[in-house]
């Protein structure tokens, strides 16, 4: 009935999740995956089986024969324990046990990997910061597989939004050799010897003799190749990782995350925040849809009242108010905050969220920021204190949206650069595109991590992707 170390390859085996979602028990089902328990009566075992594919697993019950035909039976049965590899086929029936619809009456279970006793995921509650340092087990619990199975879910149904609206998804270079941002705050990529880098006559790196000819860096957004597609294709979105160097050892950053950048031409910042909300309210009401089990678990573990939020954020428009406005309010409200708001300042996630979760209840758009708290490439308005830009702010999180309408006008947008301090020359292929075929458009960036924190509930940003890059910490 059971053989250790039996080949497992072969078909692909049922997912638990597909036999959960039957309408009926009956026939003979096969399915693979790990024991997240184990237990042994005199007549019967208990296994419950996780393939990861949903939160709850399937119990598989196993009649201990009294004379089996396999002298070593027993002992491989009690080795079956938390942990373990299996293999199991058998007869899926109707449950009598609470909770369950269905169960397996095990015809065979096949031992594929067993576990040393020194497995550190017995069946308790582990804090987060332990499960951070098992990298490479922690996925098999219960919160960091639910928020893998929310993270594909949300990725989909991004995927699905744009796909509808007929953009095309651009696959932007990781390797660059421009700051769309300008900040500075970019890895480098070289070939070049760090100990002993070739040298120009005046003692500076000679970075002709790198690989790319030049100094290059890991993308901090994909947004100016986006905008190059934009002006041949329309619409584009962009969808994959960028990297910071920026040494924040906070909840809410990583060096490397997903972003999530569309970008369309002939798109005013007023159709920009629309395209803004309607894609965050259609993907949180894809994830209610799709992903109940999971997002009832992160309610009643991580943060009680998540669901009603969330169906708050689908169904409700959002408020939309511009930055003086914002300030405004931040001065008039009575709060002490760690940052002083005055004018001209840039937005503190406090103030964010005080404007979101306190003062209008919903997910709030703020547009029109002050020029210098923005990047160069935003339409300045007429006033030429401010710009076309607009951020989404929402409960919890603060900002997860940032966009703006882009400076298509090359006079307006080479004067910014230089006030920003940047050298247009490398920029030369940008403002070649204000001149040749040039349109008003628009887009915005959307941190794909903050999005998976603000449905899941999850305090921690290095939680809710499988792998966080943070200053110090790049395992795997």
């Amino acid at each position: 009935m059971t053989a250790s170390g039996a080949d497992a390859a072969g078909p692909l085996a049922t997912r638990v999740a597909t036999l959960r979602a039957r309408e009926a028990a009956g026939g003979r089902v096969r399915v693979q995956g790990w024991l997240k328990t184990a237990r042994h009566g005199k007549e019967v075992s208990f296994l419950d089986v996780s393939d990861g594919s949903s939160l709850a697993g399937l119990q598989v019950v196993v009649a201990r024969e009294r004379e089996s035909a396999n002298p070593e039976f027993q002992t491989e049965l009690q080795a079956l324990r938390t942990g373990c590899a299996v293999d199991v086929v058998g007869e899926l029936v109707e449950s009598p046990a609470a909770g369950q619809r269905f169960e397996i009456h095990a015809e065979r279970v096949t031992l594929i990997g067993p576990v040393g006793d020194d497995y550190p995921l017995q069946k308790k509650r582990h804090s987060f910061e332990y499960l951070r340092t098992l990298g490479h087990l922690r996925l098999r619990s219960n919160t960091l597989g639910a928020v893998l199975r929310v993270r594909d879910a949300a990725a989909r149904a991004i995927r699905r939004f744009f796909e509808e609206r007929d953009f095309l998804e651009l696959h932007a270079p990781v390797v660059t050799t421009l700051d769309a941002e300008g900040a500075g705050s970019q890895f480098r990529v070289t070939t070049l010897d760090p100990a002993a880098p070739p040298r120009a006559a005046d003692g500076a790196v000679d970075w002709s003799q790198d690989f790319f000819g030049k100094p290059a860096y890991l993308s901090v957004s994909g947004q100016l190749e986006a905008e190059i597609a934009a002006l041949a294709a329309s619409r584009v979105y962009t969808f994959g990782p960028t990297f910071r160097a920026e040494n924040s050892n906070t909840s809410r950053h990583l060096a490397e995350f997903w972003m999530v950048e569309p970008e369309a031409a002939f798109l005013d910042l007023e159709g920009d925040a629309t395209l803004a909300e309607d894609f965050i309210r259609q993907v949180v009401r894809e994830l209610l849809e799709r992903c109940p089990e999971d997002l009832a678990f992160f309610d009643e573990r991580i943060e009680k009242g998540l669901l009603a939020a969330l169906a708050h954020v689908a169904e409700t428009p959002f408020e939309r108010m511009t930055y003086t406005d914002a300030v405004a309010r931040l001065e008039q409200s009575g709060r002490s905050f760690e940052f002083p708001v005055t004018w001209g300042v840039d937005l503190q996630s406090e103030h964010e969220r005080w404007l979101s979760e306190e003062h209008v209840r919903r997910p709030l758009i703020v547009t029109d920021y002050p020029r210098d708290v923005k990047a160069f490439y935003m339409y300045l308005n007429d006033d030429e204190r401010t710009v076309r830009a607009m951020d989404v702010l929402v409960p919890r999180v603060g900002e997860i949206v940032g966009g703006s309408q882009r400076e298509h006008r090359a006079d307006r947008l080479e004067r910014r650069m230089r006030d920003a301090g940047l050298d247009p020359a490398p920029y030369g292929w940008y403002l070649e595109l204000r001149r040749h075929g040039g349109v008003p458009h628009a887009g915005f960036g959307l941190g794909f991590e903050r999005l998976i924190q603000f449905v899941t509930g999850m305090a921690n940003i290095r939680d809710v992707i499988p792998f966080p890059r943070t200053p110090g910490s790049a395992e795997f």
